[in-house]
């Protein structure tokens, strides 16, 4: 018998922009920092999905982590809008 781990959920930022034909992101965080290898949720309008966060930018930089108050660039699976929550997911 196997154990479901509860999720743990805290908002980290909104979606601000999104490049569509890049597939592209750009994430405000406003109430807390992420870095690569950590697990986000997006959710707005009829999109929820989880992903791991593979790489991310700042000012075209490559960065390993970012912190509150940061803007960070990074490819998504799937198409995001403008106002999409950001959710960091800890087991």
């Amino acid at each position: 018998m196997t154990e479901d781990k509860e999720k743990n959920e805290k908002i980290i930022g909104r979606v601000t922009h999104y490049y569509n034909k890049i597939g592209v992101a750009v994430i405000e965080l406003t109430e807390g920092g992420v870095k690569v290898g950590e697990t986000l949720r997006f959710q707005g309008g009829e999109r929820d999905f989880e992903q791991l966060v593979e790489s991310m930018q700042n000012e075209h930089e490559e960065i390993n982590e970012a912190k509150k108050g940061d803007d960070i660039g990074m490819k998504v699976n799937e198409p995001v809008r403008e106002g999409y929550v950001i959710y960091k997911v800890t087991e």
